[in-house]
């Protein structure tokens, strides 16, 4: 396909990211930087974690998204007691109603479906945790030595209450990973609060419309998989992540100081995948070092680790990756 035809498909995607957002609008008051890196991510084909207290409508975006879409949609409460099974599905043994012999049947999971809402994933243990690794990965599940490949697209978008950390399960760095964005959900303005108070206490609500299919996804997805990438711009994402790696020379000073663990080449993929996609959505075909560093706090959030100094001095991460951005753009 030549790159004239994809980039007069640019609009299109334009056209559908607008809709997209205008349907989630009737639910989710404000909260556009939330609502824009969750699109960007569900266009670049990852999954996504969105961290925030209780009570800022975490589950009403997730669900306002669903609704958006023409796909399916599961919600997984995770509980202490959740088992892996209870997610990813079961085997049970059941008469055939001709030869009356036992045979194994395979049970679904809610994994089976396109828009998975993982509601409060740390509040179960980590094997239950693990369960999903392989279905983020690899879009497939293993039960009984048999494998059952799930129907693309497939988002997992998990909740994460930052707060109130008694009797939870910190996601192991290895399934964080595996998040394209961290989304960090704040507060809202006091205009935002305002009308939220107005629209649901006096009873406004409007019906969310579906804005784009799941075939149309796919087909984006594939188009902006082909968009191109000036090698400035790879040298830059690649270097802005070799960077954080406190054991290498070109690690400047503050990084060897307050970081633990740097990011891994995932982080590199992460960072174009989603520049790509920002730029498309934004209706540019190019990708630009502007669009690497608009993406690069989702991305390296949740792939870099404060250390003890970091943390005792109130460093964050997002602190880091300011200041990393800053070295990188005078670099």
């Amino acid at each position: 396909m030549s790159e004239d035809n994809d980039q007069e498909k640019v609009e299109l995607i334009g056209e559908a990211y607008a809709k997209m957002r205008k349907e989630i609008a009737k639910k989710i008051v404000g909260q556009h930087e939330v609502v824009e890196n969750l699109l960007t991510s569900i266009f670049a084909g990852g999954h996504c974690l969105l961290v925030g207290v209780p009570g800022l409508a975490k589950t009403l975006l997730v669900t306002a998204l669903s609704e958006a879409l023409d796909l399916g949609f599961k919600r997984i409460q995770f509980t202490p007691d959740l088992m892996p099974s209870d997610i990813t599905g079961t085997e049970v043994i059941q008469d055939d109603p001709a030869t009356k012999e036992r045979m194994y049947k395979f049970l679904p999971g809610p994994i089976f479906s396109n828009i998975i809402l993982a509601d409060e994933i740390n509040r179960t243990p980590p094997k239950t945790q693990a369960a999903l690794l392989e279905a983020m990965q690899e879009k497939q599940v293993s039960i009984g030595g048999k494998v059952y490949k799930l129907e693309k697209p497939f988002f997992v978008i998990a909740t994460q209450n930052p707060i109130d950390q008694e009797g939870t399960y910190p996601l192991p760095e290895a399934q964080q990973d595996r998040f394209l964005f961290n989304i960090f959900v704040d507060y809202p303005d006091y205009e935002d609060e305002m009308n939220i108070v107005r629209n649901v206490t006096g009873g406004i609500s409007e019906e969310i419309e579906c804005a784009v299919t799941g075939a149309e996804i796919l087909e984006y997805q594939e188009l902006i998989k082909r968009a191109p990438v000036a090698e400035h711009v790879l040298d830059y994402a690649v270097n802005l992540v070799r960077a954080t790696r406190r054991e290498k020379e070109e690690a400047p000073d503050f990084i060897k100081d307050w970081i633990n663990i740097g990011a891994g080449p995932r982080a590199c993929l992460s960072l174009i995948s989603a520049a790509k996609t920002r730029a498309i959505l934004h209706g540019n075909y190019h990708v630009s070092i502007e669009d690497v560093n608009a993406v690069a706090k989702p991305v390296l959030r949740h792939r870099i680790a404060p250390n003890f100094s970091a943390q005792a001095e109130g460093i964050t991460s997002d602190i880091i990756v300011e200041k990393l951005l800053e070295y990188a753009m005078d670099a």
